[in-house]
């Protein structure tokens, strides 16, 4: 990811798109912020944040003509905010922060012509960034008509006090002046550059003299027809005129006091005048707040306590303020456990992700946020803006996986998972018994055969019953894993492999019953015209002796392949109705689906998460669960929810109890291995090689394990045949060490990349486990070592 790639992904986020009313301020005044401060009560920190943007507070918070309120959210569920009022309570009731922060003194001097509130804005703004300032007032005291406005809108005490502040910070003012055109050209030879408030000289510029952008003044006869702005004058700005309908507008004089003084500030310091002021005065935003579940409220009204009508007292303001909705967008955070947990939001997330690839060398402090995203697009689909997590973190796995920054041990354990699921113990293509060719093959998938193998042997034999031309079975694994793990080299080898036996068996159409593996072929090997299993039922009708029904309806989850496979979905559907199984839909289902966890191999990268997602997942109905895809129906049943099957409906088997929990990995392994030879011995009638020692799959009738072994073996991601194959070499090669206090032996292995270790008892010819662990080290001296 380079630099553009970077803003290209933050754009896409709108999350730090400012709310609707700061974007309508010209002043930007973070609304948000302060309406958060007045709720909690704290007038202060709420003054502070308006100190911190508006020039002169203590006189714009109480005039402010607020537009604010014409776009402020809440009055699509309710009134708009008082915000106007709030923002007097706060100048009122909180304490005057300290003097405003002034820059190091520059050596260029300005002059402001007028008395009024553009121009003390000017002088305010330009003062603090370093400039020497005098103010040209053409009466007794600055403030123009702010000293006409009657005392309940703004005290005489109150801009003297803020006029007091902006000379404290170095302003010089000159009152009495005669603002004749001439004093014009006299300042101009003396100061850099010169901003003209409206109404200041006798004949004041247009709006329409003015750059609309940078309020340079442009022309040469703008005072009373006097070429007193010679061509080349750029060094003249003027604004503060009246706002619609000619009638004054406090927020408009202070935005072109402003927009004018950033202007000059840029003359003086020889910047461009125009680059990058999009931001500038009112803009537009691109932020979405949804309003679903926020009940209409309407504006507090004021108790009339002492103050002056219309105004709030502090319990008040407070209350006012508590009907902030607090804009913001994390419609994705919303829900998705992954995004909650690390406390940010995509456009944060795609910073982080940058800097882990393009900065931080060595050091990858964002792995496992990487790593753990479950790539099942949900937040693309309640995205306003669509962004992509999923795609943004796949492509920063397979970056890293191509630059040789990506560990191995991030995804080790789910590859290794799938070479043995495209091994001999699992892998096998056959066409229909008696056939050389077949127009179907049946494509179980690894997860269907590990958790629910009779379903395999009876789909498959349901479908050479209803099919003509023949049905044959494929089982391996379709390389999803790879592609979750960014190893899109893995991907090519295992699709290659799989290509090889589909053109074996005569081209077929394939037929999945895994989501996953139908979404993969779909994008990646569209050539397999791949078919879920549901839609050909709606082809071949269903069995005529089907499997048992629930007590009372069930909540059907939809596994998160199926997001944008409608026909799917509905042919599962179709399913339930036909066999008269009652069922309710989920908050979150169909196209807005959740993960059930393991999407994106986010169970390898952080568990945690991984279980937290199923376990949110379970909790949104008190019913049974029903899912068509077996990971999700293991996963929400690992949290303690009965899920069912869909197929557990359609065909009788063993007895099903939707409380059970799934295979362990270990387990998984030996029930794929077990159903490849049962297939081959009852289908097709080959001798086949039962699982045992040999295949590496089952546990020997001698070993034994210490209570809660098998669950910190499941946890810590080590297969059975790991600990068999450390004990074997321990007791083979002699090389173990026995602690003499209990009786135990302790032995390492390292077959591949991982070190095992295990703790173990003899007793009576029995193995006993009592520890196993895993690292990927070096062991200190055993570098050469045989590990055989």
């Amino acid at each position: 990811m380079n630099q553009q790639d970077l803003r290209d992904w933050e754009k896409r986020c709108i999350q730090e798109e400012q709310p609707w009313c700061q974007a309508a301020c010209p002043l930007h005044v973070d609304a948000r912020g302060f309406m958060e401060r007045m709720k909690a009560g704290d007038f202060d920190a709420a003054r502070k944040i308006l100190e911190k943007t508006m020039p002169l507070p203590g006189v714009l918070a109480n005039i402010c003509d607020h537009p604010c309120e014409d776009v402020c959210k809440r009055r699509e569920a309710g009134d708009p905010l008082a915000i106007g009022r709030l923002e007097r309570v706060a100048i009122n009731l909180g304490r005057p922060g300290p003097k405003p922060l002034v820059l190091p003194a520059k050596n260029k001097k300005a002059a402001v012509l007028g008395g009024g509130l553009a121009a003390l804005t000017c002088a305010w703004d330009l003062a603090r960034k370093g400039y020497s300032i005098t103010i040209f007032c053409p009466d007794d005291l600055p403030g123009g008509r702010l000293r006409a406005l009657p005392p309940h809108l703004l005290l005489t005490a109150d801009l003297d006090r803020e006029i007091g502040r902006l000379t404290a910070m170095g302003v010089m003012v000159e009152t009495g002046r005669s603002l004749a055109p001439e004093l014009l050209n006299e300042v101009r030879s003396g100061f850099d550059a010169v901003f003209v408030e409206f109404g200041a000289l006798s004949c004041p510029p247009k709006r329409e003299d003015a750059d609309a952008v940078t309020l340079l003044l442009i022309g040469d006869k703008n005072m009373a027809g006097q070429d007193v702005i010679p061509p080349g004058g750029e060094a003249v700005f003027c604004g503060g005129w009246p706002g619609p309908g000619g009638l004054p507008s406090a927020i408009g004089e202070a935005a072109d006091g402003r927009r004018a003084a950033a202007s000059m500030d840029r003359h003086m310091s020889g910047a461009s005048l125009t680059a990058s002021r999009e931001k500038e005065g009112p803009t537009q935003t691109r932020l979405f707040t949804s309003l679903a579940g926020i009940d209409p409220l309407p504006r507090v009204i004021p108790g009339g306590s002492g103050e002056p009508e219309g105004q709030y007292d502090g319990p008040e303001a407070s209350r006012e303020a508590a009907r902030c909705l607090h804009c913001q967008c994390l419609e994705c955070v919303k829900v998705c456990a992954y995004l909650e947990h690390y406390q940010g939001h995509p456009k944060k997330y795609a910073r982080q992700i940058y800097n882990n690839a393009a900065i931080v060398q060595g050091v990858h402090q964002s792995n496992k946020m990487i790593n753990t995203c479950m790539l099942c697009g949900l937040c693309t689909e309640v995205c306003p803006e669509r962004f992509s997590m999923a795609e943004l973190c796949l492509t920063a796995r397979r970056d890293m996986v191509e630059r040789s920054k990506m560990p191995q041990s991030a995804h080790e354990f789910a590859l290794e998972d799938m070479a043995f699921n495209n091994g001999p113990h699992f892998a096998m293509a056959k066409p229909e018994p008696g056939a050389d060719r077949c127009e179907y093959v049946f494509f179980p998938g690894c997860q269907l055969a590990a958790s629910h193998p009779h379903h395999v042997a009876a789909v498959y034999g349901f479908l050479r019953s209803r099919l003509t031309g023949g049905v044959g079975l494929m089982t391996r694994c379709c390389g999803v894993p790879a592609l979750w793990a960014g190893r899109d080299d893995l991907f090519e080898e295992a699709s290659g492999q799989l290509l090889r036996s589909w053109k074996d068996l005569g081209f077929p159409r394939v037929i999945t019953a895994c989501s996953s593996c139908l979404a993969v072929f779909k994008e990646h090997i569209p050539e397999l015209a791949p078919v879920s299993i549901w839609e050909v039922f709606g082809q071949t009708g269903l069995p005529a002796s089907c499997g048992p029904k629930p007590g009372s309806p069930v909540a059907l989850h939809d596994p998160c392949t199926t997001r944008q496979a409608e026909p799917v979905r509905e042919a599962v559907r179709k399913t339930l109705r036909a066999l008269d199984v009652p069922f309710e839909e989920l908050a979150l289902g169909g196209r807005y689906t959740e993960c059930c966890g393991y999407g994106g191999l986010a169970g390898n990268a952080h568990p945690e998460i991984a279980r937290l997602v199923a376990s949110r997942r379970a909790a949104e109905s008190p019913l049974d669960f029903a899912a068509s895809c077996s990971m999700c129906r293991d996963r929400l049943a690992a949290e303690g929810k009965r899920v069912w099957h869909v197929l557990d409906f359609v065909f009788p088997g063993p007895d099903v109890e939707p409380s059970a929990k799934g295979p362990g990995f270990s387990e998984r392994h030996e029930r794929r291995a077990r159903l490849k030879a049962a297939l081959l011995r009852d289908v097709w009638g080959e001798t086949a090689v039962e699982p045992g020692e040999e295949s590496g799959c089952a546990t020997p009738p001698d070993m034994a394990f210490a209570p809660g072994v098998l669950e910190l073996l499941e946890e810590r991601r080590i297969l059975l045949e790991d600990v068999q194959a450390v004990v074997a070499r321990a007791e083979r090669t002699g090389r173990k060490l026995l602690d003499k206090a209990s009786g135990r032996f302790l032995a390492y292995y390292r077959p591949r990349r991982v070190t095992y270790w295990v703790e173990y008892a003899l007793r009576d010819g029995l193995t006993t486990v009592t520890r196993a662990w895993s690292h990927r080290m070096e062991v200190p001296g055993a570098a050469g070592e045989d590990q055989s």
